[in-house]
Parts: C-alpha cells; structure tokens; sequence
C-alpha cells in the first residue's frame, strides 16, 4: 500500500468543504466547540465505520443491487435538504431555545450514512486504495484508521473555525445570515447528487 498517498487523499477529501464540514462548522457558530464534540466525534468515528463496512462487502452490495444505491441517494439528498432548512431556520440565540441543540454522537454517526460525499469517499478509497490479496481486510482497516488520525483534526479546524466566527457575528441577523449561506452550500453540495439521479430516471 501507498501510505503516504492515502494519507494526502484523506487530507485533501476531510479539509475541502462538504456536508460534515459546513454542518460541524455551523455547529460550531451556534453552539461552541464543547456542545459540539459529541457531533465531531460521530462524524470522525462514524466516517471511520463506513469506510471499514464499505470496504468490506457493503459496496459489491451495491453493484448487485442497483436500485439500492439509488434508494439510498435520493432519501440522503431529501434529508440534506430538510437539514439545511433545519439550518437556515435554527434560532440565531440557543441559549434561550431550550429544543436547541447540537447532533449527538448516534445521530452524527448515522448521518455518515445518508451522506452522498461520505460514500463517494469511503467508495473511492477503498476501490483505489486497495489490492486484492490475503491482506485485504487489513488494508481495508488501515484506510479506515487514516481516515480516523489524519481526517480528524481537518473537521476540528471547521468547528473551530465556526466557534472563532462567534465573537465576530454578535448580532442575530448576521448569524442568520450565516446560516442561511451554510444552508445554500449545504444543498449547493448536492447539485451532482441532483444531476446523477436526474440521468438515472431520465429527466
């Protein structure tokens, strides 16, 4: 295996923006650092998980059954969606919301699962990646640790970064502003996922 190259592409795909990321960084925004690591961490072991099950059985699934990857595509884009709008409405004061509250650590890891870039990784490492032979479980693992050690601290800097923005955007209009342009992003992020389905059904 090419470590250092696997380590590069995990850098590279973990640091460039996306769902997990515009999410961990409103997060950040309305809830601090603290209130959101149960979200980090669901994303960084949730994300971890996938790419071990991916790698070992879920994709071949997948190429069995078509219709499947499609299911899972379009409710993915219909819940990215209600999420950004979860986002552009989220109140500009949580600490005055008592039904505010950041993702907890299940649903962060669950989400990994309804995220189109997250399969597009864990797919595209794992097919890369990877060589067959006896070892192939193992490299399958080693993917999915550097993904976990070297994915890490590149979402950490999003939700501190978001956490930073707070002492600049003290009033509520500003940070609903900010919301409603991580939620045009968020769904901006979907236009190939829009475009894939669209040819898949030949609209």
């Amino acid at each position: 295996m090419e470590y250092t190259a696997i380590i590069l592409f995990a850098i590279a795909t973990c640091v460039t923006p996306g769902p997990n990321n515009t999410m961990i960084m409103t997060s950040g925004l309305n809830y601090g650092v603290r209130r959101s690591l149960p979200h980090y961490f669901g994303i960084v072991f949730g994300f971890s998980a996938m790419v071990l099950a991916v790698g070992l059985g879920l994709a071949s699934l997948f190429e069995q059954l078509p219709i499947l990857h499609t299911l899972l595509k379009v409710v993915g884009a219909s819940y990215l969606c209600f999420l950004a709008y979860k986002i552009a409405t989220a109140p500009t004061n949580p600490a005055i919301d008592s039904n505010a509250k950041p993702f907890t650590f299940i649903q962060a890891a669950a989400f990994q699962w309804v995220n189109p870039k997250a399969w597009v990784l864990a797919v595209g490492a794992t097919a890369t990646y990877t060589v067959a032979s006896d070892s192939y479980g193992l490299q399958v693992l080693i993917i999915s640790l550097i993904f976990l050690i070297f994915g890490s601290p590149c979402i950490m800097l999003w939700l501190w970064f978001g956490s930073a923005l707070k002492r600049f955007l003290q009033k509520p209009a500003t940070v609903r502003a900010f919301n409603i342009i991580m939620a045009a992003l968020l769904v901006s992020s979907l236009i190939p996922v829009f475009l894939n389905l669209a040819a898949e059904f030949k609209l």
